[in-house]
């Protein structure tokens, strides 16, 4: 005679649910962003048409507390020279032309 196991139930929900982040920390989070995101697109507008000329299509990465931008063609190095002067800051990516965008929908 064989033993047939029992089927456990299936349990739903969040594996740790002691981690799960309020609702109001997750909107402060994303106004922070948005606020990050705002200054450095001012800071961008500034800079972009001095810079549109001779360096169409470069990587500008800004500090957006300070106004910092650091810009290389290649993101990479772009970002190296960012994170030499603020290692741990938060750093905003845009692309030098018309729009600030660095990819193709």
């Amino acid at each position: 005679m064989t033993q047939t196991t029992p089927k456990r139930p299936r349990r739903r929900g969040r594996l740790f649910p002691e981690y799960t982040i309020p609702p109001e920390e997750l909107a402060r989070r994303e106004a922070e962003k948005q606020a990050r995101c705002q200054r450095s697109r001012v800071a961008f507008e500034q800079v972009s048409p001095q810079l549109i000329n001779d360096h169409y299509n470069w990587f500008i990465i800004i500090e957006p507390n300070s106004g910092d931008y650091f810009i290389d063609p290649d993101e990479e190095v772009a970002n190296q020279k960012a994170r030499q002067n603020y290692p741990s800051g938060w750093l905003v990516t845009f692309r030098i032309n018309e729009t600030g965008a660095c990819g193709m929908i």
